[in-house]
């Protein structure tokens, strides 16, 4: 299981800058029995971390003194200037008890829509919740656009396979992705330089602050 140590934290408010000055950021674990409990992790091991958990994988957090917790990351909030995290929420869970939490999403394989037929994957969903014990939750849900052949065909929230131990929240005939059938020219010209602005906007759209985050970090390294 992923670990990360943390060291507890006696400042609070304005004083938590000097800590991010120092390469920390301040945290919180909450839940469970125990009390809040207010911690610093270090930014880049954090970073790490979160890259390769995610939200919901269950991790350790060595806290100094105090023991080893398991945790989900719950939340992450960052400077809208740096893109750099400035809080983080850790979730202590109880290895008996299930839990309700976010999973995201990964598509794979090849549609014939898209392939054959030049349409254009439209994924209307990137995560689902779901409900499962600690030790069972998934770090991502394979979706399989195969299954996409003509522009007719839809993947719905109940084709997803989920693992034992996991049951998913939420109406099962939600579209989890489809295929566009492919813009006409006329359609195309009609949109000129409209066309290329809209498409650069939903790409900017569709990155989160996570996956910005994720790339300042790796830019900085």
């Amino acid at each position: 299981m992923m670990q990360i140590t943390a060291q507890k934290r006696t400042i609070f408010g304005k004083k938590t800058e000097a800590l991010r000055r120092q390469g920390l950021v301040p945290a919180v674990i909450y839940g469970g029995k125990d009390a809040s409990e207010a911690v610093s992790v270090p930014r880049k091991d954090f970073m790490k971390l979160w890259k390769e958990s995610g939200e919901s994988t269950v991790i350790n957090i060595s806290v100094e003194g105090g023991g080893v917790k398991q945790a989900l990351i719950q939340e992450v909030t960052f400077d809208p200037v740096k893109t750099e995290p400035v809080h983080v929420d850790f979730l202590h869970v109880s290895g008996d008890k299930k839990i309700k939490t976010h999973v995201a999403l990964a598509f794979s394989g090849d549609s014939e829509a898209v392939k054959a037929l030049g349409g254009v994957l439209v994924k209307t969903l990137h995560e689902v919740e779901v409900e499962a014990l600690p030790k069972d939750l998934p770090h991502e849900l394979i979706v399989d656009i195969a299954k996409l052949a003509t522009f007719e065909d839809h993947i719905l929230l109940k084709d997803i396979t989920m693992p034992k131990g996991v049951t998913l929240i939420g109406d099962s005939d939600t579209v989890v992705a489809k295929v566009n059938p492919p813009r006409t020219d006329e359609e195309l010209a009609g949109l000129g330089e409209k066309a290329e602005v809209d498409l650069e906007s939903i790409e900017v759209a569709k990155k989160g602050k996570k996956e910005e985050a994720l790339e300042a970090e790796s830019e900085g390294e």
